[in-house]
């Protein structure tokens, strides 16, 4: 499944880079220990770049970073992955909440999550998903309800959503109802082809 790889980089290359990297020492200060965050960010605009070139942008009404419990929160937070050799948006998606464990770069994003994969013509809804980064797995609440969709009319909706990145499957464990709509484009283009090619043979023919 082409849609799971650009899941994995939608989700994996703007949250895990964004906060894992980033270091603050605050030397023998007992706040980690308290429920108050260590540093607390508003209207948060976070770019990265490489070489020269904008890879991924993150934004959130709040941000707020806990040491002692290396976790990140944000709240309201909209995320633009962009395609390093024509500078187009290759992914994006927003949610109300999102909590980033700083040291498995591990995600939870609840309060409505939608992402966007607009290389794989891909959108999807749902009120909560986690990706564990070290299985490469994203997997939905097992009673809430999740939608997908493409432009081509296929969607499908259901409960318990998972999708293996390595696997490359993506499943719906239960309530699962929708529509496959299968492009023949390709299909469309091998049989242009045959008859436009019979047509010249019968023309040729006829010329002799």
């Amino acid at each position: 499944m082409r849609c799971l790889r650009g899941l994995k980089r939608a989700i994996l290359c703007v949250f895990a880079f964004c906060f894992a990297a980033c270091s603050f020492d605050y030397g023998t200060s007992e706040a980690g220990d308290s429920d108050y965050p260590d540093i607390t960010m508003a209207d948060l605009d976070y770019a990265r770049v490489r070489n020269g070139r904008l890879i991924a942008r993150l934004q959130a009404e709040t941000a707020e970073r806990y040491e002692k419990r290396r976790r990140m929160e944000l709240k309201n937070y909209s995320f633009e992955q962009y395609n390093t050799s024509n500078a187009e948006i290759d992914a994006l998606g927003s949610g109300g909440f999102a909590s980033v464990e700083l040291d498995t770069s591990n995600v939870r994003m609840s309060e409505g999550v939608e992402i966007i994969v607009d290389t794989e013509d891909m959108i999807l809804e749902t009120e909560q998903l986690y990706w564990d980064d070290g299985k490469k797995t994203l997997t939905g609440g097992e009673s809430l309800p999740v939608k997908a969709e493409q432009s081509n009319g296929t969607k499908f909706i259901g409960k318990g959503f998972s999708a293996d990145v390595r696997s490359r499957v993506w499943l719906v464990s239960s309530e699962a109802d929708g529509v496959y709509v299968h492009d023949d484009e390709e299909e469309e283009r091998d049989d242009t082809d045959k008859n436009a090619a019979v047509e010249a043979k019968t023309e040729d023919a006829a010329y002799k």
